[in-house]
């Protein structure tokens, strides 16, 4: 990416896709406003910052420019929400793979004409943002890929599949040998399906280059991650969790090579002892529903209440990076296999029982110093506030402070959690 593209009109590319330009204007600029006021206020932030903050500068611009001309030379782009949808046979297969819209409150009129009121916010945003034509994402889609993972969103996609090319990979609730098999078969259909769209076979020596691209950019990651246990912190949370963010949709190696330089640059200051926050800034887990981009408002008012976020055990967080696929299987069957084991041992809510993302929680929180753990969930996701008992059961066992907030993606209740987050941070 170059800076250069700052002074490019993208409107004729947007007409081009079929953009709503006066709503996807307003949205542009109130997306530009939020970020200034949560990220570009902060003080002492790292150097390796700038590229992040050229990347929201050019949000739906360059990226969505290079997925256009990709699709102009033959390239496929196939949209996804989840991170069971493995990004590694997109790539193998020849195609490239972009995070949807779905962190914004935006378009619910329309959607509420279709969809129940109360259904969440993630669901409501991606379904938002196709009604009303602002999302350049969806628009340079060949094919969107959705998953099981709740109620709510199978039927969503049955009618988002009346709009846009949509397929739906099953994924299975429990995580016995025989749904393991079975997620293995999908992941053969899922195969078959992006072949048939780019016109090109996946093999082993595609598939394993990719299954190494994407585990460097998780490498990168995890050293970004690492740092975070260090007191005084090098890297704001809010950071942190826009670097996951932005790893959804911008170019991989570009973005893995940009990675391992932020994450030199916050080596070098934990060995320098300079951080971002005050050493004694409590030190919060979150824990919970994932935080699509622009969605950063937990980190804002945590760290605006003098708090410090050091982790994050959600799809945004530790689960996109914390296992790598093995990268010793030498044929097709062998890597599929591998894939299976890997992205079933993602620890979503959605899986009954899931002891292993108690497990976890309980882990990062001793790993990273936190002082408390705030388990988050969007209003209306019923798995997520389902397990919020088991959750604080595990970590009032562990003896962690623990708070629980149910919310969404609007601004009405920041006062009320900024009130309760601000006492959780002077109790903790």
């Amino acid at each position: 990416m170059s800076e250069d593209s700052a002074v490019v009109d993208y409107h004729p590319m947007w007409e081009e896709l079929g953009i709503d330009l006066p709503t996807h204007d307003a949205l542009l600029s109130a997306v530009g406003q939020m970020y200034g006021d949560a990220f570009l206020t902060q003080e002492n932030r790292p150097a390796g910052m700038s590229y992040l903050d050229f990347v929201m500068s050019e949000v739906h611009g360059l990226r969505v420019k290079e997925l256009h001309d990709f699709r102009a030379t033959g390239g496929k782009i196939v949209g996804t929400f989840c991170l069971y949808v493995p990004e590694e046979i997109v790539r193998a297969a020849g195609a490239w793979c972009v995070g949807l819209c779905a962190g914004a409150e935006f378009g619910y009129d329309e959607v509420e004409r279709i969809m129940p009121r109360n259904t969440c916010a993630l669901i409501k945003s991606f379904m938002g943002f196709e009604l009303t034509n602002v999302c350049p994402y969806i628009k340079e889609s060949d094919l969107i890929v959705g998953e099981t993972t709740c109620d709510g969103k199978k039927k969503a996609y049955e009618l988002l599949g009346e709009m846009q090319n949509v397929y739906v990979m099953e994924l299975p609730q429990m995580k016995r040998p025989q749904d393991i098999a079975f997620y293995r078969a999908e992941l053969d259909d899922f195969r078959a399906k992006v072949e048939e769209l780019t016109g090109k076979a996946l093999t082993a020596e595609t598939l394993k280059a990719s299954i190494k691209e994407v585990n460097d950019k998780r490498r990168a990651l995890q050293r970004i991650a690492a740092t975070r246990a260090a007191s005084p912190a090098p890297i704001s949370g809010k950071d942190a969790l826009l670097a996951t963010q932005v790893a959804f949709y911008d170019d991989v190696p570009r973005y893995t090579q940009m990675m391992n330089a932020l994450a030199d640059e916050l080596e070098e200051r934990v060995a320098d002892g300079a951080g971002v926050a005050p050493a004694a800034a409590k030190r919060v887990l979150i824990t919970g529903t994932p935080m699509a981009l622009p969605n950063w408002k937990l980190h804002d008012i945590i760290e605006k209440s003098g708090g410090i976020v050091v982790g994050e055990e959600m799809c945004t967080g530790s689960r996109y990076y914390d296992t790598l696929v093995p990268e010793d299987g030498e044929t097709v069957e062998e890597m599929f296999d591998a894939l299976a084991a890997k992205y079933m041992d993602i620890n979503c809510a959605c899986f009954t029982p899931n002891q292993g993302r108690m497990d976890d929680i309980v882990r990062m929180a001793r790993e990273y110093n936190a002082d408390g753990v705030i388990d988050y969930a969007l209003n209306f996701c019923a798995t997520y506030q389902a397990e919020a008992f088991s959750v604080e059961k595990a970590l009032q066992q562990a003896g962690i402070p623990i708070m629980k907030i149910d919310t969404d993606y609007s601004a009405e209740d920041i006062g009320q959690l900024s009130t309760r987050v601000e006492a959780f941070l002077e109790m903790i």
